[in-house]
């Protein structure tokens, strides 16, 4: 017997629950005439070489035809990425994402001059420029942190050889992806009653959510052993991964990966580490959260594959995607009118591309675009897809804002605050929810979906930080990044941010093989950074009303106007302090009080 869920080809899937592509390019034809254009400008920048110091009125048309450009890769990036996403197995689109990179390589190599010619320039010089050009005001913010970069900026010819080495760099990603996405597949999961379920990167969580403990098994083991039969090889992208992160740092000559990771996005050093201690500091309400989760579900053995499934059952429903879109529009009518009407703009003219088909890329995305944002979902009628649904908007606004309100050249807001404006609006759609909840079983329900969020961004965020943190200091040192290395390390960490009361069975030790994060250059710390902030700005917006949502406000339109730790500010955070990590974990510990009063009722 089977239920197995047969995925719909792409071309099954109805035009209203797919993104408006064409809004970018009505046809491949005019995408190729834009890439055309690109290459064509590429060599009108090319063409300042030697020039950019002789005078303001040269500097400005330079910095002009850049900021084009910028747009120019933008689109034509988003557009063929966006259409190899939701079919990875079109080879037609993944040929135009290899051209529109290795024209992105070029336009870089073409370039590679911009910061030697104005590194060599001093400081009176670059003031004449802006009082004799005014227009170069527009500018100042991106020549001032083209100036902070001058000790990690190399000479012309290296510049230029840094540049051209950069498609390399992304290709331990690439071939991930493509094997994650494309090539790999999974055995069904079998229930107790022998029936076969589809197992996908999609469906794995849900069926880890599943009250039958022999469902959640078979999909824990079934998906581990598929990547594990991989190990040597996924050990040998990842290690690839690290040692082009140490390539480049040690090039530019910063102290370490991280560091080169960190400075790019004006962020001390000092805010990942005090994550990682703060979060360590309170390891044990993570270990008391275990030891509940195995009371309330009542095991003898508690094993890494019921670490999903809900402390309360009989709640849970199907949320039709069109319920979940009104359901979080009410959450986050606390964000005002205009926050409502761009929602509502993105609901009603196909941002989002809904629904997992064959060859579509897993997980959910939302890419900026000076069109509209792209929002990718694999929704699928679960709570945690509608808060999939809030987060992704959250990305998606926190763009629309920043291009409406700021030049090309400011709009694109560094990775650090990526996350906040999405998890902020998770913690709104919660408070919402609770606010709405008398029956106690529901509020245990939604409590539990609260907890979790926390486990699964604070901590298990956290945990993958130090992992990356781990194994870069670990390639430094000289030491082989192989599978048994990795799995090792991987075990270390499960063992310590989960505790003793847990049994860690061996298939968690490949976890690391199918976390694409991994390859995002230290990427995951800011979910955890992103919640304790989204926590503490949730919290002032519903606490005090228009002061604080004129403030989230600014800080969404900011764009990269100023450093993000200063955006932060603005909107009452001050993240350079380990506090805001506290805060959360302290409000972690009272939901965990409130859980436990309930579940022993």
């Amino acid at each position: 017997m089977s239920d197995k869920k047969i995925l719909p080809e792409r071309s099954d899937i109805a035009d209203q629950d797919c993104w408006a592509i064409h809004d970018l390019y009505p046809s491949d034809e005019a995408w190729q005439e834009e890439l055309a254009l690109l290459k064509t400008k590429t060599a009108e920048a090319a063409a300042f070489q030697g020039r950019l110091t002789e005078s303001a009125d040269t500097l400005l048309a330079y910095l002009d035809l850049t900021e084009e450009l910028a747009l120019l890769i933008e689109n034509l990036i988003n557009y063929a990425q966006r259409q190899s996403d939701v079919d990875s197995r079109v080879a037609k689109y993944q040929a135009m994402v290899g051209e529109i990179m290795s024209a992105y390589v070029a336009c870089r190599s073409a370039t590679a001059f911009e910061n030697p010619e104005l590194l060599a320039m001093d400081e009176s010089r670059m003031d004449s420029f802006y009082k004799a050009n005014p227009g170069l005001e527009k500018y100042r913010r991106y020549l001032n942190t083209t100036f902070r970069f001058r000790p990690h900026t190399l000479s012309q010819q290296e510049e230029a050889l840094l540049a051209a080495a950069g498609e390399l760099s992304q290709s331990p990603d690439t071939i991930f992806g493509m094997f994650n996405d494309a090539d790999l597949t999974f055995p069904d999961a079998v229930d107790s009653n022998g029936k076969s379920h589809t197992l996908t990167s999609g469906s794995y969580i849900a069926l880890l959510q599943s009250p039958d403990r022999c469902l959640r098994r078979s999909a824990f083991e079934n998906l581990y052993h598929s990547y594990g039969a991989f190990g040597n090889t996924l050990a040998a992208v990842q290690q690839a991964e690290v040692k082009q992160r140490r390539f480049f740092a040690e090039a530019r000559h910063y102290s370490s990966s991280l560091e080169a990771s960190l400075y790019a996005n004006d962020v001390p050093v000092e805010v990942y580490t005090n994550l990682i201690q703060t979060v360590h500091d309170n390891m044990d309400k993570m270990e008391r959260y275990v030891r509940l989760r195995k009371q309330r579900l009542g095991l003898d053995e508690r094993h890494m594959s019921d670490l999903y499934t809900p402390l309360v059952d009989g709640v849970d429903k199907d949320i039709p995607f069109d319920e979940a879109k009104e359901t979080v529009s009410k959450a986050l009518s606390c964000l005002g009118e205009n926050y409502q009407a761009i929602l509502k703009e993105g609901f009603e003219n196909r941002w989002i591309d809904v629904y997992e088909n064959a060859g579509k890329r897993s997980g959910a995305y939302s890419a900026g675009t000076m069109v509209h944002p792209y929002v990718l979902l694999n929704y699928n009628g679960t709570l945690d897809s509608m808060f999939t649904l809030a987060h992704e908007m959250g990305h998606a606004i926190h763009s629309y804002l920043s291009n409406k309100h700021q030049a090309v050249i400011d709009h694109d807001y560094v990775i650090f605050v990526a996350e906040v404006a999405s998890t902020c609006n998770e913690a709104l759609l919660m408070e919402y929810l609770l606010g709405r909840c008398t029956d106690k079983k529901e509020r245990a329900y939604l409590i539990n979906h609260f907890l979790e969020q926390f486990r699964a961004t604070l901590y298990r965020q956290t945990m993958f930080a130090e992992f990356e943190l781990i194994i870069g200091e670990l390639e430094a040192q000289g030491v082989a990044l192989t599978k048994e290395k990795l799995n090792e390390e991987y075990r270390k960490l499960n063992r310590l941010y989960f505790g003793p009361e847990i049994i860690l069975d061996p298939e968690i030790d490949c976890e690391w093989m199918r976390i694409p994060h991994f390859y995002y250059n230290y990427y995951v710390f800011q979910y955890a950074t992103g919640y304790a902030a989204a926590i503490a700005l949730s919290r002032r917006i519903l606490r005090e009303g228009t002061p604080a949502v004129e403030d989230y406000l600014k800080f969404l339109s900011g764009g990269c106007s100023a450093s993000p730790i200063d955006l932060l500010k603005i909107a009452g955070v001050d993240m350079s302090s380990p506090q805001p990590v506290a805060d959360a974990l302290a409000l972690f510990d009272q939901l965990l009080d409130e859980m436990e009063a309930l579940v022993s009722e």
